[in-house]
């Protein structure tokens, strides 16, 4: 049998290779912009050419045969290898350039910025240029978008890429004194009057709006109000800006309020911190560059001594 990679082969082997990393034709067809029929008619294409089947097609799922499995493991090792062969080549024209890290804006503001002079002092050699951005990310984004490394907030799960959590996340509410003392009934999560709430509504890349105070509420062990209320946010930065100017209570994700804690900008409310769901992720793909690895090193190296001192500033959350 003529195995020769043609076009024709090539195309039909990207749509299997898709379908099975996500197990699903309409979201391969999603990643490779063309239809879901289109993703379908391909990989039958590639079983008959096999004559066998790759995949069991029922009603609410496709299952992949043992041959299709195997076949799915070797594609996408190969596409890994050679998706990082080819943004090892990009980059290798600038390779004394600066090295771009994308990150979340309001991370990147305040926890980020303020400690790279420690990066910058210890590696003089290594240019890094910071790009603030929250969207999710995938091989193919990254690839196409020529990101290099990232730090992303969210609960994980990635899976054609490499990520590491470098650090987790406390969630404690957060006033400003004026606005305490204003509202010195403030004494317990009952006493929260939702209209005073401050929301991030994009606590990362399809979160829900309200998916830390949902969360923080039901660790308390306290009656959600409704959520609808309170003034919305396409930042935490910008929620947290709110309550230093004392309009109301924002959640506050340590790594973003403790310095403001520190000096007593923000005040953070009932004793108690809670465990996020969500965390500081360092993402890079396959083939690190050295640049990238001292990145990553310095990340948990800072993560390490601010986890210090928020242990000396915040209550712990409950086990």
């Amino acid at each position: 049998m003529e195995t020769r990679l043609s076009p024709s082969l090539l195309a039909w082997l990207r749509c299997f290779e898709a379908t099975a990393r996500h197990g699903s034709f309409t979201r391969a067809a999603g990643e490779l912009c063309i239809t879901q029929g289109a993703v379908s008619q391909q990989v039958k294409q590639l079983e008959q050419w096999l004559a066998r089947p790759l995949l069991i097609r029922t009603p609410r799922s496709l299952v992949l045969t043992p041959e299709g499995k195997w076949l799915g493991v070797v594609l996408r090792e190969g596409f890994e290898a050679i998706e990082g062969t080819l943004s090892q080549l990009r980059r290798a024209p600038r390779s004394d350039g600066p090295t771009t890290l994308s990150c979340s804006p309001s991370f990147a503001m305040r926890w980020l910025t303020p400690r790279l002079g420690s990066f910058l002092s210890q590696y003089p050699e290594v240019g890094l240029r910071v790009y603030g951005e929250f969207h999710a990310l995938d091989r193919t984004r990254m690839v196409h978008d020529g990101i290099e490394v990232a730090v992303r907030f969210d609960p994980g799960q990635y899976e054609d890429v490499q990520a590491t959590q470098f650090l987790d996340e406390w969630l404690v509410p957060v006033a400003s004194p004026a606005f305490l003392a204003q509202h010195p009934e403030l004494q317990q999560p009952s006493d929260l009057n939702p209209a005073c709430l401050l929301h991030d509504a994009s606590p990362w890349d399809g979160g829900d709006e309200v998916a830390e105070w949902t969360h923080w509420f039901r660790a308390m062990g306290a009656e959600r109000p409704d959520l609808s209320q309170g003034q919305r946010f396409n930042l935490s930065q910008l929620a947290l800006s709110a309550a230093l100017a004392g309009q109301g209570v924002a959640m506050g994700r340590a790594a973003l309020v403790l310095d403001d804690i520190v000096t007593k900008r923000l005040v953070p409310l009932f004793g108690r911190s809670v465990q996020s769901h969500a965390s500081y992720h360092f993402v890079s793909q396959r083939y690190p560059s050295e640049a990238m690895r001292l990145i990553e090193a310095w990340l948990h190296q800072e993560a390490q001594q601010f986890r210090s001192l928020r242990a000396q500033s915040l209550p712990a959350p409950s086990a």
